[in-house]
């Protein structure tokens, strides 16, 4: 251990996507290739010594104590548990992490040592993973508010690596069985017999483990839910959803250099009629079970929207993943988006 083909893998993982800023700490572990990672994770992160590395990815990540804050992980899938090298910059983020995060370390800072936190989800804390709409993100929850993470890959690629090698992991943990296991035929597994509806799909692993898809239902509502916010101006038989992405939205920075700019995290949904960019909770639906009351947000708030009846033209940059879109509309504003002008805005 560990075979050429991992190490190979492993190093061809390791690439921090090129839009996002890192801390020096993690631009230190990206450096690193092949067995100088191995022996990286095994001096520095690994909590058994007889665990292996099985799996690299990175992500940004969201903690459901943290709802606002998203951050760049490097996240390590080992035969013992799944670890977040998370980026320093997020200690300093939220204020009220002081309890979330252990600060003993704090007499690092002013010294020229580039420290990193590593949250650790040891995989027999593991409950449930749910799955996102069209594989753009994924949630681990474990038994606490603690232990619920978001990894907002925006790749339904490296979503569907990740479950598979989590899947694998799993299976080599060694679980007492459920007591009594009862065999269930189709229905009363995956419907509901008072509504008549489908549940979302569930998959229980052997190591008891539950992985949970989207069904059909929850395209559908998010579709209601888009008509909606047209007004009712679509009929709603006729919408389709064409796409649904997780995407940023750049916001150029006032004041300062030309090429500065912030991204802003936005759900993209595109309809055969309008673009919709939608605020979305990513961390907090389904509710946990142990939640004792709802999010204080909508899980999809409307940012904006246009007709594509207005788009004027596209605007496609040159440069290689990820792309940049600019979308120019027309002058004339939407005016279903807009509150309605009366005559008193064009008096004196």
């Amino acid at each position: 251990y560990p075979s050429e083909f991992l190490m190979q893998k492993i190093t061809e993982d390791n690439q921090v996507p090129v839009h996002l800023h890192v801390s020096v700490s993690l631009q230190y572990v990206a450096g690193l290739k092949g067995r100088a990672l191995v022996e990286f994770f095994h001096s520095n992160i690994a909590e058994v010594e007889n665990e292996e590395l099985r799996h690299l990815m990175w992500s940004s990540v969201l903690f459901y104590k943290t709802p606002n804050v998203e951050v760049m992980a490097c996240v390590l899938l080992s035969t013992k548990a799944i670890y977040f090298l998370l980026d320093d910059s997020f200690i300093h983020a939220d204020e009220h992490q002081s309890d979330f995060w252990n600060k003993e370390n704090s007499d690092c800072e002013n010294s020229s040592f580039h420290l990193s936190c590593c949250f650790v989800l040891k995989l027999n804390d593991l409950q449930s993973v749910n799955v996102g709409l069209f594989d753009q993100y994924f949630r681990i929850t474990g038994h606490s508010a603690d232990h619920i993470v978001t990894c907002l890959t925006r790749d339904s690629y490296n979503t569907h690596t990740f479950i598979q090698q989590l899947m694998a992991v799993l299976s080599l943990l060694a679980r007492t069985p459920s007591p009594e296991p009862v065999d269930k035929d189709f229905y009363s597994e995956f419907g509901s017999k008072n509504t008549g509806k489908m549940e979302n799909y569930e998959l229980i692993h052997s190591s008891r483990v539950k992985f949970i898809y989207p069904n059909e239902e929850e395209i559908g509502d998010l579709a209601f839910l888009v008509a909606e916010k047209m007004d009712g101006l679509t009929n709603l038989p006729s919408l389709n959803i064409l796409l649904y992405v997780l995407a940023f939205q750049v916001n150029h920075v006032e004041g300062s250099a030309p090429n500065t700019s912030s991204l802003q995290p936005k759900t993209l949904i595109l309809t055969s009629s309008d673009l919709f960019l939608f605020d979305e909770d990513y961390i907090s639906y389904p509710l946990p079970e142990f939640a004792k009351e709802p999010p204080k947000r909508d899980k999809y708030q409307l940012a904006d929207g246009r007709r594509i009846r207005d788009l004027d033209r596209v605007l496609m940059g040159y440069q290689t993943y990820p792309q940049a879109l600019t979308f120019v509309f027309d002058d004339v504003q939407n005016q279903d988006l807009m509150q309605n002008l009366t005559l008193d805005h064009f008096g004196e």
